[in-house]
């Protein structure tokens, strides 16, 4: 095992010359001692043209601003916040990927790692650190970079899985103790608790659950208090999975992989969950490789994918990453989990969406709007849930698919959606048989 130097984050990133192109670890885990003093780099003109390139990172981007122009060049794998009107000026760019293949572009050399800057766990006797919350396609970068820069973090739980790397995988190390980022629970309305509770009705027992951040995954969580024996299997999980878990709600005892173990690939929450994943051998954090494979996922019984939308249309087509021409987030796991989930035996892939936006546009439309990218197909869409009920769209016709839709509908908007898929499908379409 090799010793151990540390040195200032100010040394480490002189390593990063012009034309590099640099990972930045994921989420909680971003590194912003290292992106601070990288850009004072490039404030100082001392490279040029540095490619940026990370799945989604929490807190400041200042190297997606316009300030950087020429200087660095932020390729993301998911337009987040903190880059999203950079991104739809022109500043950042974005890389449309499937989740799970996010590590394949940096494996197989699509995207040549140059730098590496990630955060661990302190080094056990034996030399092992913990990537964390964050594995996603790290592990990749840690793995194929030229030089990978490490934060020692004492804030950094100690995830097991393939979390685990070697201080020998390591080449610089910089010491930081401050805290991760922490997400606050999203307020849930109403209409998200209408949803919850539609959504709630669609999970069994013996469940294997997928779902992400925000107020309908939480409202989701906490109606499944009856339930028994539910496992996770997720590319993220939060902080609503902690009272199901301490209730035995969540045990995975009915997982066909990985029994006993929930499995994601990065978190974000509270310190609580930081604190529970630390040392907790019954979590198992995995590269997003297999996470989000579908024929792993498949494995599982009774998969219930929870999914998001931007907007619908009539016939089931999705947008999850886009407003228009306007890119506001990404392809992300959508296309990998409602796969492997119509691929589980008795799974359920389900789009959940509030039926109008809080400015109460109907996020159902007639047609996607124009330049909208449709990231779920229509043959990929089972159940589609608002705050007005539950259908299944699974082996319907287009006609029976639009009249299912438009029921579940704001009902303000019900009148116009219909006149549409009137004038679509011709006056046949009021005469769409209902199935006994």
């Amino acid at each position: 095992m090799k010793s151990i130097k540390i040195i200032s984050a100010e040394e480490a990133v002189k390593v990063i010359k012009s034309n590099d192109r640099v990972h930045l670890h994921s989420v909680a885990e971003t590194p912003h001692l290292l992106i601070n003093a990288m850009c004072e780099r490039g404030r100082n003109k001392e490279f040029r043209n540095v490619r940026i390139q990370h799945i989604h990172t929490e807190g400041p981007a200042p190297y997606a601003g316009p300030e950087f122009e020429g200087i660095f060049q932020l390729e993301s794998f998911f337009v987040g916040h903190n880059v999203r009107k950079q991104t739809q000026a022109g500043y950042a760019d974005y890389i449309p990927v499937f989740l799970h293949e996010t590590q394949r572009l940096i494996r197989e050399g699509y995207l040549n790692v140059n730098v590496a800057m990630i955060q661990v766990s302190p080094p056990d006797k034996f030399g092992y650190v913990s990537l964390g919350t964050s594995v996603d396609a790290t592990l990749a970068a840690v793995e194929m970079a030229d030089t990978v820069i490490a934060i020692i973090n004492p804030n950094v739980p100690r995830a097991f899985g393939d979390a685990m790397i070697t201080i020998n995988d390591i080449d610089i190390f910089v010491e930081d103790n401050s805290p991760l980022i922490t997400a606050v629970p999203s307020e849930i309305t109403e209409s998200d608790r209408r949803i919850g509770k539609y959504v709630a009705e669609l999970v069994e027992d013996g469940a294997t659950l997928q779902m992400g951040i925000g107020s309908i995954p939480n409202a989701v969580l906490s109606m499944l208090n009856n339930h028994k024996d539910l496992g996770v299997h997720s590319e993220m999980f939060a902080d609503g999975i902690l009272p199901l878990f301490d209730k035995g709600i969540v045990n995975g005892k009915n997982k066909a992989v990985d029994n006993g173990k929930m499995v994601a690939t990065f978190l974000m929450g509270s310190k609580e969950l930081y604190d529970f994943v630390h040392d907790n051998p019954g979590v198992a954090m995995q590269d997003v490789k297999y996470t989000n494979r579908v024929n792993i996922i498949a494995q599982n019984p009774k998969v219930t994918a929870i999914n998001s939308a931007l907007e619908i249309d009539i016939t089931g087509q999705v947008c999850a990453d886009s407003i228009g021409i306007k890119f506001y987030s990404g392809v992300g796991g959508q296309i990998d989990f409602l796969r492997g989930a119509s691929l589980s035996k008795g799974g359920k892939p389900i789009i959940a969406i509030p039926s109008v936006t809080k400015k109460g546009v109907s996020k159902i439309s007639p047609i996607l709007t124009p330049g909208a990218g449709v990231v779920s197909t229509r043959a990929n869409i089972h159940w589609l849930v608002t705050e007005y009920g539950a259908v299944n769209l699974y082996g319907r016709t287009l006609q029976d698919r639009a009249k299912l839709i438009i029921s579940i509908a704001h009902p303000d908007h019900q009148e116009e959606l219909d006149k549409a898929a009137f004038d679509r499908f011709g006056p046949h379409f009021h005469f769409v048989w209902d199935e006994e």
